[in-house]
């Protein structure tokens, strides 16, 4: 028996079932949709900081110094 298979592993008894495709409606459309836009301005968004320095300079807001 090779290594890396346990006893009684037969890889023709361990498959899933096939997935059964789902009818989408006017609201699942919708949803995915909208989640592909979004994930379409994300990387748009991305690819615009990038390169850039911090995003947050200037709004750390007051500072301490080492100084007492």
């Amino acid at each position: 028996m090779p290594s890396g298979q346990g006893a009684g592993t037969n890889p023709l008894h361990n498959k899933k079932p096939k997935k059964q495709a789902k009818e989408l409606d006017e609201d699942d459309l919708a949803f995915k949709a909208k989640q592909q836009a979004d994930k379409k301005a994300r990387e748009e968004m991305a690819g615009k900081a990038k390169g850039k320095g911090p995003m947050n300079t200037g709004q750390q807001g007051i500072k301490k110094s080492g100084k007492k």
